[in-house]
């Protein structure tokens, strides 16, 4: 398989310089070491000199991958034939190793199989065992229910035995065992006695291998042939079984195929990735059926592309479940050598099979993101970060967010209100609103300099955190409003700052004419939405109580000497203030005493 293989260990820096000079121009795999001898790092490469020389010679973006090229104490390589061979090596020095700079491949053992027993009158059972003893194994199965259900489907249309019993020829013929009552429940043929001939049996397990490759159609020929010659015997009830079996045979297929029946043999493979972790799903069709389905989770370790992921993972799916197919489907192009044709569909069932594919990784990526907002927050509040982040082409995970918002109606009791976030949730206590004091009529992009001018004055005066992202609740107006005293303040490029418009969710940035569209179920644009949300509900909450308060200031509270307890009294006795002003002084007396009935009697009878 490998023809030539090289070791060089450097103890120091120069030696290193030296030696990737002369590292040979051929695909292979290379190993790196941190000064304790031990494996960090294990990679491919098409050409060995150019893919070393990479690490040290250019600037990396990752920090971790800056990290693992200062760790670097010595270097192995091994040179081997193909490309196919270098993926193959790869793989099984990550899982042998474990490198802590790898992705992370586990290789799980416990996936059923069911098993044709080697045997005279074999048994079909499942197991998770394989022993190597000639019988038949087909899978691994991903679901246990995927092989109960096929296990079900068997029993019905075969009578197979579920004994142990070792049916030699000679003991059968000796008379040593006797039916059980299985038997009589007509689930089997009797076999122990002699009732059913190994040629017949075998016919049904030859039929049940095809099944279980997923291919029906010699199945469900050879019954209807049968109900035919039943039928034409007379034997109607024998018909009617064959007939029943058909149905259940026919209704499983209808329910596994999903594509066209020619489509066989062929592997599936799709990718979802996000800024830590991806997600590749497997699917393997026989005859237009899926006969497994398989998701594998991927933790990134430094800047791995989908491609170089995507390939590390069919060559470890394939190995895993044992597939020999000669074909691939995939989204893009993928290196995994020149014995499997690879396949990029654009339309067609083809297509189909593959975004069904894609579809089943999101799937599986959405459930992983549920159950680990339960069980590890952290990580799932680090990946939101990480990947709001990216998605704003921000220079730090945006822990700490504020959203503004302005309200008014007509001009009216101009309020604004401030919300904030962080690690993606809502701070309720930090929650901030404002009264306009310093503008006058409907004005918002001037209340938005005001507001903004108060609230980061105040956080600069008390030595306050600022946030790392400030998000103003309209268009490029009030964005450039709120920039404006960003300026003021010097604070212009500590604090990144977006505005979002409504009407197509668009993200506005500072100085850009072209704005910036998220996909719309992006987890980024979510949060937004949910922040501006939040502002706008704050700042109509705070506004609706400043103008009830406003509708409930009557001429009463404008008498001298006639408190907030006296207004309520009169108004729970009167009803109303039409009524207070018409009430005779006696009336008024017995609600809130001879002084102040006197000075509420005046103010409405002396005007």
């Amino acid at each position: 398989m490998f023809s030539d293989m090289f070791i060089f260990e450097f103890m120091s820096k120069s030696a290193l310089e030296i030696q990737l000079q002369t590292l040979p121009h051929q695909p292979g795999v290379y190993q790196y070491f941190n000064d304790e001898g031990i494996i960090i790092y294990v990679g491919k490469a098409k050409d060995l000199k150019k893919r070393v020389s990479s690490y040290f010679t250019k600037t990396h973006e990752n920090g971790k991958t800056r990290v693992l090229v200062k760790k670097i104490a010595s270097i192995k390589h091994i040179v081997v034939d193909t490309e196919t061979d270098a993926l193959l090596l790869e793989n099984n020095l990550i899982k042998k190793y474990q490198p802590r700079y790898n992705v992370m491949l586990k290789d799980d053992k416990s996936y059923p199989w069911i098993c044709i027993k080697k045997e005279r009158f074999p048994r079909v059972f499942s197991t998770r065992r394989v022993i190597k003893d000639g019988s038949e194994y087909f899978g691994p199965y991903t679901s246990m229910k995927t092989v109960s259900t096929l296990l079900d489907l068997i029993k019905g249309l075969y009578h197979l035995r579920n004994c142990n019993y070792d049916l030699a020829e000679d003991k059968i013929v000796n008379g040593k065992y006797s039916v059980c009552l299985e038997y009589h429940l007509g689930n089997c043929k009797g076999a122990c006695e002699g009732f059913e001939t190994e040629d017949a049996y075998n016919e049904s397990i030859k039929a049940i291998k095809e099944i279980l490759k997923g291919n029906f159609k010699d199945s469900l020929s050879q019954f209807k042939i049968q109900m035919k010659q039943c039928s034409e015997h007379m034997h109607f009830e024998e018909a009617q079984k064959i007939k029943e079996k058909i149905e259940v045979l026919e209704n499983y297929q209808s329910k596994s195929t999903i594509v066209n029946p020619k489509i066989s043999n062929v592997d599936v493979f799709s990718i979802m990735s996000d800024e830590s972790y991806a997600y590749v799903n497997f699917l393997q069709l026989s005859y237009g059926s899926i006969i497994r389905s398989h998701t594998l989770e991927i933790k990134k370790k430094l800047e791995e592309t989908d491609q170089e992921l995507l390939e590390l993972a069919i060559i470890e799916i394939r190995q895993r479940f044992h597939s020999n197919s000669k074909e691939i489907y995939v989204p893009f192009q993928v290196q995994v050598g020149d014995n499997l044709k690879v396949t990029i569909p654009k339309l067609g069932d083809k297509k189909h099979i593959l975004d069904l594919s894609l579809r089943n990784a999101k799937y599986y990526r959405m459930e992983r993101f549920k159950q680990i907002k339960i069980t590890d927050p952290d990580r799932h509040v680090n990946r939101i970060m990480a990947q709001m982040k990216t998605d704003l082409r921000l220079p730090a995970e945006p822990r700490h967010i504020e959203c503004f918002d302005n309200s008014n109606i007509q001009g009216t009791n101009p309020v604004a209100a401030c919300v904030v976030f962080k690690n993606g949730k809502p701070s309720k206590k930090d929650y901030r609103h404002f009264n306009i004091k310093t503008v006058e009529g409907p004005n918002d992009f001037a209340s938005m300099e005001e507001v903004v001018y108060r609230r980061y004055k105040r956080l600069l005066d008390e030595n306050q955190p600022l946030p790392q992202l400030v998000i103003i609740d309209g268009g490029k107006g009030q964005l450039s409003s709120a920039l404006k005293i960003l300026d003021t303040l010097n604070l212009r490029g500590k604090i990144a700052i977006i505005g979002i418009a409504k009407r197509l969710e668009e993200l506005f940035y500072p100085n850009d004419p072209i704005p910036l569209y998220l996909d719309k179920k992006s987890e980024t644009l979510k949060i937004i939405q949910q922040l501006r949300n939040e502002a706008h509900r704050f700042g109509i909450e705070h506004h609706r109580n400043r103008r009830s308060k406003s509708a409930l200031n009557t001429e009463l509270e404008t008498i001298s000497g006639i408190g907030d307890k006296t207004v309520v009294d009169l108004l729970k006795h009167f009803k109303s203030a039409k009524r207070i002003a018409n009430a005779k002084l006696d009336e008024l007396e017995v609600v809130v005493g001879i002084s102040r009935a006197k000075k509420v009697y005046n103010f409405y009878h002396n005007q």
